[in-house]
This record gives C-alpha cells, sequence and structure tokens, in this order.
C-alpha cells in the first residue's frame, strides 16, 4: 500500500506541476496533439492477425495515435495471444456498440477540429509494477456550451517496434485503461482539486517493459465525439 500511495501523489504532483517532469515523468508537455484515434482490435484467438503487418496503418501526416487492443477469445486462456489480452478491450467494444469479432476489427475517430480544450496525459516511474497517471482537460476560455456528461479515457500504451515480439508492424498495444465521466455540476464543488482532473495508479501487466510505456488520453461528450486528444513523450 505504501508504494501505492507513493505512485498516486506522484500522479498528482504531474497533474498541476509541469515543472516535475524533471524528475522523471512522461507528460504530453510539447507534444504534437493527435488529430486522429485509430483503434486496431485484434482476437487473442488470431496468431495471424497480430504478425501480419497492421491494416490500416496510421497516417502520421494528419497526426494519427493507433491503438492496438487484444480482445480475450472464445478459447480463453489458451488462445495464442491471451497473454497481453484485457477485459478493458471488450469494454470498450461495448462503448463502440460493437461485439467481438473472431479475428480484427478497427474503430477510427477524428478528433474535433479545432480541439474543444486541452487535455494533458501524464505518468511518473514505475513502482513495484504500477505507476502514477493522471490527465486534465482545460475546457474553451468561452465556456462550454455542451451541458455534459463528458466522459475521459486514459490509456497505458506499450509501443512495440516491427519486427519484435512477433510483430511485422509498430505496435501500441493498450495494457490498462482508466475511464470515467465528468458532469458539468461538479463545477459548483468546493473541493480545491479541478473537477477535470483524475490520478490514479495503474498496475504494468506481467510482461509489458515500462521503458516502452506512455500515456494516451482523450475526453469525448455524451455522443462519442472526441473534443481533445494527447500522447506522452518520455523524456
Amino acid at each position: 500500500m505504501k508504494n501505492i500511495a507513493l505512485t498516486l501523489t506522484a500522479a498528482a504532483a504531474l497533474a498541476h506541476a509541469p515543472h516535475a517532469l524533471a524528475q522523471a515523468s512522461c507528460s504530453s508537455d510539447g507534444a504534437a496533439r493527435p488529430a486522429v484515434i485509430l483503434e486496431r482490435f485484434i482476437s487473442a484467438d488470431c496468431a495471424d492477425c497480430w504478425s501480419k503487418p497492421a491494416l490500416p496503418a496510421a497516417n502520421d501526416g494528419v497526426r494519427t495515435v493507433a491503438l492496438d487492443w487484444i480482445v480475450p477469445g472464445a478459447a480463453g486462456d489458451d488462445a495464442p495471444l491471451s497473454a497481453a489480452a484485457i477485459r478493458d478491450a471488450l469494454l470498450r467494444l461495448a462503448d463502440l456498440g460493437r461485439a467481438p469479432v473472431p479475428d480484427t476489427d478497427v474503430h477510427v475517430a477524428a478528433v474535433t477540429a479545432p480541439p474543444l480544450g486541452s487535455v494533458r496525459v501524464a505518468s511518473g516511474p514505475p513502482v513495484n509494477d504500477y505507476l502514477g497517471a493522471a490527465i486534465a482537460w482545460q475546457p474553451p476560455k468561452a465556456g462550454l456550451q455542451d451541458s455534459g456528461p463528458w466522459q475521459y479515457h486514459l490509456l497505458l500504451v506499450e509501443a512495440i517496434a516491427p519486427g519484435t515480439e512477433g510483430t511485422a508492424s509498430a505496435r501500441n498495444l493498450v495494457r490498462n485503461r482508466l475511464q470515467g465521466t465528468w458532469e458539468k455540476a461538479n463545477l459548483q464543488s468546493k473541493h480545491k482539486q479541478s473537477p477535470w482532473v483524475e490520478m490514479r495508479t495503474m498496475r504494468i501487466p506481467e510482461g509489458a517493459k515500462p521503458e516502452r510505456l506512455f500515456m494516451v488520453g482523450w475526453v469525448q461528450n455524451a455522443q462519442g465525439q472526441a473534443l481533445a486528444a494527447a500522447q506522452s513523450v518520455c523524456r
């Protein structure tokens, strides 16, 4: 518990103090903002779907962040990709109103242009298989016409280079997810913490390499439209 408390404290510092970057973290400060979120879902039953070139590929010309989800398969723990499968992949498909498929599925979403406000994501150093993570949203200064609620997504992602881990293409494997809802009523809260900040500890799954991890986050409205997104860079 002590280690988890330490990582949560680190997350709090990252969410509120950009100068904390000098002490370890990865954050989206100064990084290009994604304009498109490309999500590729792969069934854990389909080993060939992982080893073949990833389709569709990310288009860097429009600042696309590509994410790879391994979806638990019908074979359960006996599926060839079961070690990297996460239940959050099933939950994400449910968010999108989609059922799992036996091979692959793709979802592409454009971020509102221009973005409505800005998102900041950050993470601290790993401590005993956990790290502190944070997402913060700064709504437009002109105010929000939308009455909410707004949903935030914060993903722990592992960058996998082509030719490694059995994949022919570069992959951004989703390892963990934090998702929740912000309500406009929170603006009336007397708490000192901003209503648009979430700080948690996130577990690093077995097999993930901490040096390859980064964060991706976005905020969407009740209709599912991504309002603003961010991707961290580890310096």
